[in-house]
């Protein structure tokens, strides 16, 4: 139980929020982000918004890139 409660902390979706920014700032311009509690833990994801980003992503591997 406490480990379920550590996994939606505010605590957690801050460390994941800031994974996530550094991810959507080295992938550039057009790329967006959400951060969500899910029934297990918190959740953190960055996609493509744009078609130039979409099209980015895909020939560049951008997003996989960017995670460091």
């Amino acid at each position: 139980k406490g480990v379920a409660e550590l996994m939606k902390s505010s605590n957690m979706q801050g460390v994941l929020k800031k994974y996530a920014d550094g991810i959507k700032n080295r992938a550039g311009s057009g790329y967006e982000q959400d951060l969500y509690v899910g029934k297990n833990r918190a959740n953190a994801r960055v996609w493509p918004e744009s078609d130039q980003a979409k099209s980015d992503n895909y020939k560049n591997n951008t997003l996989l890139k960017s995670v460091k």
